[in-house]
């Protein structure tokens, strides 16, 4: 057969396309192979029918306020309440070989995945860890390699050990980040010579706005609210230590594998000003400020100017150890990595020094955007925006670590789907993606989200489908398992194939 020819495209040779999971959103498995529990599997399913139609209460126990550490509590006492789709996930831990031969066969050279800390540790602190855990791992980069992948490994993304969360409050405690450097330290020991990518923390940002899964912070409820929220002092103590324990982390992998490359992840969050007004565009430089610190301490090695007087006007005193400042100028990161899904609307607060505005969700909709089935605008545009902004800011190589499509998906007997709406979604993001690269941004790969249904992160739905292979399974966990090819996996192969340069959606060969 003849080789196909196509015209120029603007990514480069070895460009790594693939896709990207967490292991609490597909492994299952929770309590076998002698992991232990992890926040994430405390998390339960809040789908869209009960945010508008529940009672303000989550059972008729606990009100609908109740704080964290009573609804972990509830949840030990009586599981048989409550629906935890992340202890399930998709049954990936059984299935890994047949789920990484489909995305092998859609031609992908990365898989971004992460690694379950409590099943390596399963208390996070053990003395030794865990060979069954260590060894699932090992067979999971070998099926990998098998299928033409290189796997890109998150060492915690949203699974602190409940141990850990329990006892030392996560990453509230110096104990919670010792521990994590071990943990690290083991991982790329282990895996030396097969993960050549690492990323430390997935979407780091998110301890401010989700502490118990991203920091394994369990706080009770105090009278006058979650004592958590609007205590900055507490929030930005609880970021410093995820930040050292980070670079510690970067250290360990330049030590114990040269050769490997390490990277950050943040939430990407790019800010439109509602008006031509000054006021509206001097918000946005604020809610940059404050999505753009994480990075910043992780690129550049220290802590940003712009933190100085929110600090100070808020009564945040970063409690450092005496080595903290140089840990964070040698552990600075080999390449970024965002999630890139939408873009917001700032309006100004009235605030001299506005806080955070507490939501990866924008509450102000852009009117000249389409949205997602879940309110998500659709912006490609901005993606190229984005990019620029981060090479402008860090002069880093950036892969592209999450972007996708959440939607309701018509599936027929056979597991099809005929979802042109991600196709065009892949495509119009891709489009822009290879406007970045020629306007001179360093992009070397791109993951999409969720290549495979799988659990949702925020709300634990099955509904919520992002795959290019569909799987049999609802949101209480009913189903088959079945995988299923929709168009979109024919449509990304070929994408794939041509490197980018065949986005056409009119010759999608379905085999």
């Amino acid at each position: 057969m003849a080789e196909k020819k196509y015209k120029a495209t603007p990514f480069p040779d070895g460009f790594l396309w693939g896709g990207s999971t967490a292991a609490n959103q597909i492994e299952g498995a929770w309590n076998e192979g002698g992991r232990g529990p992890a926040t994430s599997d405390f998390v339960r399913l809040f789908t869209k029918k009960m945010r508008e139609e529940e009672p303000k209460e989550y059972d008729s126990r606990l009100p609908h306020n109740a704080s964290t550490k009573e609804m972990v509590a509830d949840m030990k006492e009586h599981p048989e309440n409550w629906n935890l789709p992340k202890r399930r996930g998709i049954d990936f831990y059984h299935t890994y070989k047949d789920d990484l031969a489909l995305m092998g066969e859609m031609g992908f050279k990365v898989f971004r995945m992460s690694i379950s800390w409590s099943r390596i540790f399963p208390n996070g602190d053990d003395a030794q860890p865990n060979e069954e855990g260590l060894a699932f791992y090992d067979a999971v980069f070998d099926e990998c390699h098998k299928n033409g992948m290189e796997p890109l490994v998150t060492l915690c993304h949203f699974d602190t050990p409940m141990h850990l969360a329990e006892e030392y409050d996560g990453f509230a405690s110096r104990h919670t980040v010792d521990a994590f450097e071990r943990y690290a330290a083991t991982c790329f020991e282990r895996y030396k010579g097969k993960v050549k990518y690492w990323l430390t923390f997935n979407e780091i940002n998110n301890v401010i706005t989700n502490p118990f899964t991203c920091s394994g912070v369990i706080f009770e409820q105090g009278e006058t609210g979650n004592p958590y929220y609007g205590k900055w002092a507490y929030k930005y103590q609880v970021a410093h230590n995820q930040l050292v324990a980070s670079a510690k982390a970067v250290i360990k992998c330049h030590e114990i594998d040269p050769d490997a490359k390490i990277g950050n992840m943040l939430c990407r969050l790019e800010n439109y000003a509602e008006s031509s007004k000054p006021e509206d565009q001097l918000q946005v430089l604020f809610e940059d400020h404050f999505n753009w610190f994480f990075s910043d301490v992780q690129a550049q090695g220290e802590y940003p100017y712009y933190m100085a007087r929110f600090f100070r006007e808020n009564g945040v005193e970063i409690e450092m150890e005496n080595e903290d400042l140089d840990v964070l100028k040698r552990g600075v990161i080999d390449f970024v990595t965002i999630s890139y899904y939408m873009t917001y609307i700032m309006r100004y607060k009235g605030e001299p020094v506005p806080k955070p505005s507490g939501s990866l969700v924008s509450q102000i909709k852009n009117p000249n955007l389409p949205m997602s089935d879940w309110g998500w605008t659709i912006d490609p545009i901005g993606f190229r925006i984005t990019l620029n902004h981060i090479y402008d800011r860090y002069h880093l190589p950036i892969f592209i670590s999450e972007n996708g499509y959440g939607a309701v998906d018509e599936l027929d007997e056979n597991g099809y789907c005929a979802d042109d709406y991600r196709i065009e979604y892949l495509k119009a993001h891709v489009e822009q993606l290879g406007e970045a690269i020629k306007d001179g941004v360093d992009v070397f790969g791109y993951g999409w989200w969720g290549p495979i249904d799988l659990v949702s992160s925020g709300t634990s739905e099955m509904t919520k489908r992002y795959g290019f292979i569909s799987v049999d399974l609802d949101d209480e966990g009913k189903g088959t398992g079945r995988r299923g090819k929709k168009k979109s996996f024919f449509y990304y192969k070929k994408l794939i194939e041509s490197n980018g340069a065949d986005l056409s959606t009119d010759n999608i060969v379905e085999e």
